[in-house]
């Protein structure tokens, strides 16, 4: 699975945005484009061309999601619904797949979506020699291990794919996979018409999709333009006649824009801005619970805090328990985050705030120092406790008060451990070098609580082989996702991830503190403005 570990750990920071190009301030008015009703939108260059197998930040991933139809789609929440397959059938424990699609989708340049369509796409993305940055989204489907050899030519297919007629195919998987069904309609699933085989490099700068949009133009470091897909028959209703995302290199100048009515969208607001921008009489805001999760962790073999000791837990849960999630996110965030009550996030279905040992995430310094004391009379603990972050992210603020209040509340040393650079601060985390408490986020790749739970607290995910990185191991936990993956329904799943979430509760391998806002903001008169479960602006509903 693709790892995003967080850079950027202040909510007023854009995420995975490399801003590149020459902000715009031409007008968007409806009745300048032909009265087309054209929505102006904050935009970034991409790093690559519009590759959907080949992109995995905002600057390309935002046209690219609306360019392609994957087999489903999501909703604003982040449930799945089917849009190009017809159903995706698993067998008894979800290790093979049957997916048929539905009858008379076409690319925009008028050739049939088929069952090779995705096939191909797929076995090329995931083929090393290609070297595309969603290759491991294919990791669980058979042959991909042989796709990474070297000698390859390009145009090796995963063995797991099998076409059976145009409009279906079957997926067999290296293990169960109950979450198959939902991965597929991450970007990286997305089909691709024969012709960008022929040449893909001249395919990345105007791309053949399937999607609500089509591709109009792209003038590198200014705008590319996005005109309605007349053909799309799909799940997402259209609003407008086009989308046209303005590359800007500055949030400031862009908040600007909105203020003035020359940028009708954007997904993020300046550090500026942050504590100001909801009663702003000048734009439209929007600031919801969001899907990015911040944490912190604590090695899980930290003397007197390991996870499988009494001590360790009682350790963990008081530390928990001393921190005042509401005040940090209302007086150091600006509000622009929400107190943490699970592992996962409030846009992921599945989400509870109700779960069994969420109590251990609420504020209360009385019972945090009994549980304190309680560890001490097991082990008497005299040492300095440190949290350690990188220094270039904006962190400074949110763990100097987290400081003070574990240092207030139960009367114990401690210290704040800054590191200049995130690249620095993540190599002393992979080296395992951290003694102390150290900062975690994770941003999803897919609506699912697997893409939280499993890479970053499976033991297999342990021990610089994912995610783990605080090498927490608990037979229980790890049965369960096993249990989960096998299961015949995302419903199912969801309820045995609830589960293995009350022993997350319970061990605190990390410690959950807030979940990143989505928050943006549009011009006055725009109609429609929301954000989905992605944190970012649902561009098709927007009108004016």
């Amino acid at each position: 699975m693709k790892k995003k570990a967080i850079a950027l750990v202040a909510a007023a920071c854009s995420l995975a945005m490399a801003l590149g190009g020459c902000g715009s301030s031409s007008s968007t008015s409806g009745s300048s484009n032909g009265g087309k009703v054209i929505v102006t939108a904050f935009g970034s260059e991409p790093q690559n061309p519009l590759v959907p197998g080949n992109t995995n930040e905002t600057g390309g991933g935002r046209p690219v999601e609306l360019l392609f139809a994957r087999l489903v789609s999501f909703d604003n929440k982040g449930n799945a619904k089917n849009e190009v397959a017809q159903s995706i059938k698993p067998n008894s424990d979800s290790s093979e797949y049957t997916i048929t699609l539905k009858k008379g989708w076409k690319f925009t340049d008028g050739t049939p979506v088929t069952a090779e369509s995705f096939t191909k796409a797929w076995s090329y993305t995931a083929n090393a020699k290609n070297a595309q940055k969603c290759a491991s989204f294919f990791s669980t489907i058979k042959g991909y291990d042989d796709l990474q050899k070297d000698g390859l030519k390009g145009d090796e297919q995963l063995s797991g794919l099998k076409v059976v007629d145009d409009n279906t195919f079957t997926v067999t998987m290296n293990q169960p996979d109950a979450t198959f069904p939902v991965k597929v309609g991450y970007e990286g699933f997305s089909p691709l018409p024969e012709s960008f085989y022929k040449d893909p490099k001249a395919f990345g700068e105007k791309p053949v999709g399937n999607g609500p949009y089509k591709f109009s133009s792209w003038d590198h470091n200014k705008q590319i333009v996005l005109v309605k897909n007349p053909d799309y028959k799909g799940n997402v209703k259209v609003n407008n006649d086009g989308v046209t995302f303005k590359i800007y290199t500055s949030t400031d100048s862009a908040y600007a824009d909105v203020q003035s009515g020359n940028l009708d969208v954007m997904d993020s607001v300046p550090a500026t801005a942050t504590k100001t921008f909801q009663s702003d009489p000048n734009v439209e805001a929007y600031n919801k619970a969001g899907s990015v999760s911040q944490t912190f962790t604590i090695p899980s073999d930290l003397e007197h805090f390991q996870t499988n000791t009494e001590e360790g837990v009682l350790r963990r849960q008081a530390i928990s328990m001393a921190i005042n999630r509401k005040t940090i996110v209302d007086k150091v965030l600006g509000g622009v985050g929400t107190p943490a009550k699970e592992f996962t996030s409030p846009m992921t279905p599945g989400y509870s705030d109700s779960l069994k040992g969420e109590s251990n995430l609420e504020y209360n310094p009385k019972k945090a120092k009994e549980l304190w004391a309680k560890a001490d009379a097991i082990s008497k603990y005299d040492g300095t406790f440190t949290f350690s972050y990188n220094a270039d992210g904006g962190a400074k603020p949110i763990y100097d008060a987290i400081v003070n209040q574990v240092k207030n509340n139960l009367g114990i040393k401690a210290a704040t451990n800054p590191v200049p650079t995130f690249q620095e601060f993540r190599t002393d985390v992979s080296n395992r070098s951290i003694k102390g408490a150290f900062r975690t986020g994770w941003q999803p790749d897919y609506p699912s609580p697997e893409n939280y739970l499993y890479q970053l607290y499976d033991s297999a995910a342990a021990d610089n082989q994912g995610s783990n990185d605080g090498d927490y191991k608990n037979a229980a936990f790890d049965k369960l996702m096993d249990q989960a993956y096998a299961a015949t329904s995302t419903e199912a799943a969801n309820k045995i991830y609830q589960q293995a979430q009350e022993i997350l509760l319970n061990d605190l391998p990390a410690i959950p503190l807030y979940y990143g806002n989505a928050y943006g903001v549009a011009a006055k008169g725009m109609k429609n403005f929301t954000m989905n479960w992605q944190n970012q602006p649902v561009y098709s509903e927007l009108s004016k």
